[in-house]
């Protein structure tokens, strides 16, 4: 265990170091750091802490900086999650509340958060999986063609063609539209199969095949494969911290392609804790020089998807962990209210 004191010169280089992007010597430390001991003090420290993988001399006679192990401790230990100021917070929800759909909450938290963190904001939607319904609304085309209406709890709508095998009349759809909503409405997509496989029974002969092209379409839309999708905003921000990336940026651009790299990225979202990923802690090599710091939302107490940003390991944690936390969180409330 390193002692109080060494871990205060450890938040202090880690602090110099993201905020001046300079490798942090003893004596500057001293100088602006109310440290309480002499430089040739604080040099033994860091050379404890050197010695312990916390921080590295980048080149001769520089300074120290930071290792992945030192941001590790620093987030971990000795950095707190910075909350917005309350105009910051103001300004997160008038541009948020002015959201029409879900496609527009999902872009627009994008750009708050690349706005705000300055880096890449990466934000999933909300996943079928973890949804339930709200409404199921079915809609007379043709006399054999319905279009069947899907609204989830957290706004997301999905809307599919059927083609039927009868003609089915506006009464007929009516009741089963009724009959539906009262079986699904408010319930978890899993349990939909369940809670209708005996529903076709209840109509007249003619009209059971209908009925089951129908609930085989809801079905088939609940269980699709391809719902996993992701928006992503500001990788140009990326360009900002060139000097960053030790060799090129391209390994960091080519990675954030991966839309399967970047759910790994993001973790499971049935998780709805702070992760914060440094450095060679994410497993695909292209994003060793960089940190995730990723956070659950959802409606209610239950997380229906992941947000987060990427951006390099020199980064303002604190304050990166307070605009994931409070962006995360008017995002819920959204999707509560919508």
């Amino acid at each position: 265990m390193l002692s109080e004191r060494r871990l205060q010169v450890l938040r202090a280089i880690v602090q110099d170091y993201v905020g001046t992007e300079e490798p942090v010597g003893s004596k500057a430390l001293t100088e602006r750091h109310n440290l309480g001991v002499s430089p040739a003090t604080v040099r033994n420290d860091m050379a404890a802490l050197e010695d312990e993988g916390f921080i590295a001399q980048p080149h001769t006679s520089a300074g120290r900086i930071p290792t992945d192990k030192g941001y590790r401790l620093f987030v971990d230990k000795l950095a707190g999650v910075k909350p917005m100021s309350a105009p910051e917070r103001r300004a997160i929800q008038n541009f948020l509340d002015g959201a029409v759909d879900l496609d527009d909450v999902v872009a627009r938290t994008v750009r708050l958060l690349a706005q705000l963190t300055r880096q890449v904001a990466v934000v999933q939607y909300p996943s079928l999986t973890r949804s339930t319904v709200r409404h199921v609304e079915l809609l007379s085309l043709a006399p054999a063609r319905v279009m069947l209406v899907l609204i989830t709890d957290t706004g997301r709508v999905e809307q599919r063609m059927v083609d039927c095998p009868a003609p089915f009349g506006e009464a007929s759809l009516a009741d089963l539209r009724a009959r539906l909503n009262s079986r699904v409405a408010g319930r978890r997509f899993s349990d939909v199969p369940r809670l209708v496989e005996d529903l076709p029974e209840g109509f007249d002969a003619e009209d059971r095949g209908t009925v089951s092209t129908v609930l085989s379409t809801l079905l088939e839309t609940l269980v699709e494969e391809n719902e996993e999708r992701l928006m992503i905003g500001g990788t140009a921000n990326l360009t900002r911290f060139g000097h960053d990336f030790p060799l090129t940026i391209r390994p960091v651009l080519e990675a954030l392609e991966e839309q399967v790299v970047l759910l790994k990225l993001l973790g499971e979202a049935g998780d709805s804790g702070m992760t914060v990923r440094i450095g060679h802690e994410n497993a695909y090599e292209g994003l060793n020089s960089t940190s995730v710091v990723s956070v659950g939302y959802g409606s209610g107490g239950e997380a229906v998807a992941k947000l987060g940003v990427v951006g390099p390991t020199r980064m303002d944690y604190p304050g990166t962990m307070g605009a994931v936390r409070a962006v995360a969180r008017y995002v819920g409330q959204i999707l509560a209210e919508s």
